[in-house]
């Protein structure tokens, strides 16, 4: 990899907190530039490119006759935009050749998000038997009623819950940052029946609370996994962990959460990123119009004489 896009992916790791997946994502895009810049030359540089070349190579991308997804070619943007303006706070630049590169439009997409009771039935119904089941059980209830992030799930310790308090400490989030969160009795209960059935603290050197068959930490797409399965299982097709935590969103919303106290829950930086995630359905949205509009408000017919 080219040294210069090696020292931005540590430095966004070590001071930005990114993750793993962005930095791969940004990764990727680096090495798909560098291998275009060397078709010609086989000495290029990354941080010898000019606008041209960059607007050569982003329209050099998807398969032929077809143009990668909007969201995709935005990313692909905010990876040269951010590389690039980081050279020039190096001082290796002086100026960046992606500044004037503007990213396309992505349509806001809307995504389905789960009533209630669905939400429900996804949750309770763990799949698998036994120990897998209260294991999956404690993970359904928790990301639901937490709102976490699949990569914040996993990486939970056992130390990081209490079942009493009802509080999960979620460590080194999105931006590096800690948080506490508080949860529901349901997922309290699964959690206790879960950390009743791991081995004694003293006899196990496995932090991890939510395990796979062979005892170590369970990972990203196993998570993903138990969910969608969950999901059909209770005959509701689609589900991802993504999908629980917006409900998680969109259900403290209607039930008359502050978009604040959403937003310290699922750990956002800008408050316009929560508002992506909650959408009040339209029966909420009634009852809070005719309560609080004067104009919503029926009139008697003394009022009109």
């Amino acid at each position: 990899m080219d040294p210069d896009a090696r020292k931005w992916l540590d430095h966004l790791a070590a001071a930005k907190g990114a993750s793993p997946h962005t930095l791969r994502a940004y990764g990727a895009d680096l090495r798909s530039l560098a291998q275009h810049l060397g078709r010609r030359r086989p000495d290029r540089r990354l941080r010898d490119a000019t606008r041209r070349e960059l607007r050569s190579w982003l329209a050099s991308l998807g398969s032929p006759g077809s143009r990668p997804a909007p969201a995709s070619l935005a990313r692909r943007v905010a990876t040269l935009r951010g590389f690039y303006a980081w050279l020039v706070v190096e001082g290796q630049l002086a100026q960046s050749p992606a500044a004037r590169i503007r990213p396309p439009r992505v349509p806001r997409r809307v995504p389905r998000i789960l009533e209630v009771p669905e939400a429900a039935g996804v949750v309770e119904n763990p799949p698998q038997q036994g120990v897998l089941a209260l294991r999956n059980r404690a993970l359904l209830e928790l990301v639901y009623s937490a709102g976490l992030r699949v990569g914040e799930l996993v990486a939970l310790d056992r130390g990081d819950v209490d079942a009493d308090e009802r509080l999960v400490r979620v460590r080194l989030g999105k931006g590096g940052k800690d948080r506490i969160v508080p949860f529901g009795p349901p997922a309290a209960a699964a959690l206790d029946a879960l950390l009743r059935n791991l081995p004694p603290v003293g006899l196990d050197d496995t932090p991890a609370l939510f395990r796979n068959h062979r005892g170590g930490r369970l990972g990203a797409r196993s998570a993903r996994r138990i969910v969608k399965e969950a999901g059909r299982q209770a005959g509701v097709d689609g589900v991802h962990p993504h999908a629980l935590r917006h409900a998680c969103a969109t259900h403290m919303l209607s039930g008359g959460a502050d978009l604040r106290a959403i937003q310290e829950q699922l750990g956002h930086e800008s408050l316009a990123t929560t508002e992506r995630y909650t959408h009040v359905d339209p029966a909420h949205l009634l009852r809070v119009y005719r309560g609080a509009h004067p104009r919503a408000r029926e009139r008697s017919p003394e009022s009109e004489d």
